[in-house]
């Protein structure tokens, strides 16, 4: 990487946390650190379970107890386990606690009418234009991708999401019925593996493995959500798979698409995927590709 690049965003999360107030244990003049402010102000109206909180801000366990347990203290929120699931911990705001929240949310506006007040209406224009594309640039750093339970929630949604998407696009549709399997037990370790990309906690993405030993692996179920395209996802789920792929002793990684998906194609041809004469049987292939993993 070009040295004066990381010097430039070293520099731009310094001017961000000056001038949001990051530095200071007293964040928005309000007595505790911005750490334990943003949790307030995530666990929100509705209460938030303490699995979601900790992947949507990517905090560790005992940072997140340590949190929780300063703001328990102050009695702006109580921590008590789900009725309909006793094994899920769930946090939730006190009448003080709302009254705080409501507070940070005037205090949050009025730092962000600081930093407009002294720009001409033009600048400010600039000045906005300019962080919602930086937002959305950081977006890639702020994505994990992780080894998923193809039975979880996230892992159905997302599959049922890429089904529905075929669906649509297929010209004759699309029935998984009788489309090659890529079953529960065939992606789970040893035989396979489903990965999961998420965005603050929430699934924007997967991509599945079939393993046949040093045979080439199957891809299957790549999926990145319309919300998230244009952002590298597909990209970087197409790495994860092939070094999943590697480490499971295949030599090479084997998939098929439908001429329907255009960009998919696209990407698998700029990833290093040459096109191969037919291997499967898929009803839906068009194209069938292949890759030799280093």
């Amino acid at each position: 990487m070009n040295p004066s690049d990381i010097s430039q965003i070293r520099s731009f999360n310094r001017t961000v946390a000056e001038g949001i107030g990051a530095l200071s244990d007293h964040f928005l003049g309000r007595g505790r650190p911005m750490g334990e402010s943003r949790l307030l102000w995530e666990i929100g109206a509705d209460g938030a379970d303490l699995r979601v909180l900790r992947e949507r801000l990517g905090l560790d366990s005992g940072y997140l107890s340590r949190t929780l347990a300063s703001l328990e203290r102050q009695a702006l929120i109580a921590v008590d386990v789900r009725p309909d699931d006793r094994r899920v911990r769930r946090a939730r705001l006190t009448d003080a606690g709302r009254v705080e929240r409501e507070e940070l949310e005037r205090l949050s506006d009025a730092v962000a009418g600081a930093m407009l007040k002294p720009l001409s209406e033009a600048q400010r224009r600039r000045l906005i234009v300019a962080m919602s594309e930086v937002q959305r640039l950081l977006q890639p750093s702020l994505t994990r991708f992780t080894i998923e339970d193809p039975a979880s929630d996230d892992a159905r949604w997302c599959i049922g999401q890429y089904f529905d998407e075929l669906a649509a696009r297929f010209e004759s549709g699309f029935d998984p019925s009788i489309s090659l399997s890529a079953d529960a037990d065939e992606l789970t370790v040893p035989n396979g593996a489903l990965i999961v990309a998420r965005l603050h906690g929430a699934a924007i993405g997967c991509v599945a493995l079939k393993y046949h030993g040093k045979a080439p692996a199957e891809l299957k179920r790549m999926w990145v959500s319309a919300s998230a395209r244009g952002m590298g996802v597909g990209r970087r789920l197409l790495e994860e798979a092939e070094m999943h792929a590697r480490e499971s002793g295949a030599t090479a990684v084997r998939l098929e698409t439908n001429k329907a998906l255009k960009e998919a194609i696209e990407l698998y041809r700029r990833s290093g995927y040459n096109e191969v004469d037919p291997f499967s049987t898929e009803p839906y292939a068009d194209h069938w590709f292949e890759k030799p993993l280093r």
